[in-house]
């Protein structure tokens, strides 16, 4: 590890001792250095259509949903997308152009590795299972997952509790037993609604 990669697995390591029973993982931004990849699709699905967007409001609403970012989309830019249309049509296009040259965030990918079998794992995402399922794969980590709790496998997603609350109990763990690792606010927000406590992996330094 470079020594900069190395300082911050050391702090996630710092952060995350204590008597955590089970470590929930974000995907994209938090396991998969992906989010430019994200926004770029969001970016080109709304630009095939006629629109401009750019990316910052995707970095806003970071965790959500694509559905719910196509619907905050909407509102922003004054569009009406079909949100199940644009949801196709950027997985379609983050699947064939994007998904496989996907790096990790390898401070956090290490501290994973490094605790599978010490510790229950689970990957709690907001994006759909197909996608999660091969970026876990590209990343070499799939094998290492106990649990996955994806976009529309719970009745509501980040940030309400719902996706890490179901995480729990597939893993039979208390919520207070939990630490969740995220790069958003939406999932810090769910955790918190969760009882759970959290780290936010892009502010160690």
């Amino acid at each position: 590890m470079e020594a900069a990669t190395l300082s911050k697995y050391r702090k996630l390591l710092k952060r995350s001792t204590g008597h955590y029973k089970a470590f929930l993982y974000d995907c994209d931004g938090t396991l998969a250095d992906n989010m430019q990849a994200h926004a770029d699709t969001y970016v080109q699905v709304a630009a095939d259509k006629g629109v401009t967007i750019t990316g910052e409001i995707i970095d806003e609403f970071a965790g959500l949903p694509i559905t719910a970012v196509v619907l905050e989309i909407n509102k922003r830019y004054n569009t009406n997308f079909d949100p199940d249309e644009f949801n196709a049509l950027k997985n379609k296009l983050y699947h064939d152009e994007y998904i496989s040259r996907i790096l990790p965030v390898e401070h956090v990918v290490e501290h994973l590795k490094a605790h599978a079998g010490k510790v229950r794992i689970a990957v709690v995402s907001g994006g759909s299972r197909e996608a999660i399922e091969k970026t876990l794969n590209v990343l070499g980590i799939a094998h290492l997952v106990e649990t996955l709790v994806c976009a529309g496998e719970t009745p509501h997603g980040k940030p309400y509790p719902d996706p890490f609350l179901a995480a729990a109990e597939k893993l039979g763990v208390e919520p207070k037993d939990c630490l969740v690792f995220e790069d958003g606010n939406p999932g810090v927000q769910s955790a918190i609604a969760a009882g759970m406590d959290w780290v936010r992996i892009d502010m160690l330094d």
